[in-house]
């Protein structure tokens, strides 16, 4: 099964959120407040989206912070997505 986003809309994968102390122990994502920062996995067509034209920005790969309340969270073959509006898409990062 595959996630195909519609208008402007972006599936998003959450990267995990891992912390290493000072002294080199692992702190596992769980323990902390998720990161608002995910990959682009799929992106919607664009076009014409509450009558204005909307020219998509990102791309599948890109590594993306998104708005902390934005989207909706969805649960797919034991999977877990975010679907936002590229609107809530705040930055991409850059290597």
């Amino acid at each position: 099964m595959k996630l195909v986003p519609l208008g402007d809309r972006v599936v998003l994968k959450q990267l995990e959120a891992e912390e290493t102390t000072k002294s080199g122990i692992v702190l596992p994502g769980q323990s902390k407040e998720k990161p608002q920062q995910a990959e682009v996995l799929a992106v919607g067509p664009g076009g014409m989206v509450d009558g204005k034209e909307v020219k998509m920005e990102v791309k599948t790969g890109d590594q993306v912070i998104y708005s902390k309340y934005a989207g909706t969270e969805v649960k797919l073959e034991d999977q877990e997505y975010i679907v936002v509006r590229q609107s809530d898409i705040l930055a991409v990062i850059e290597n």
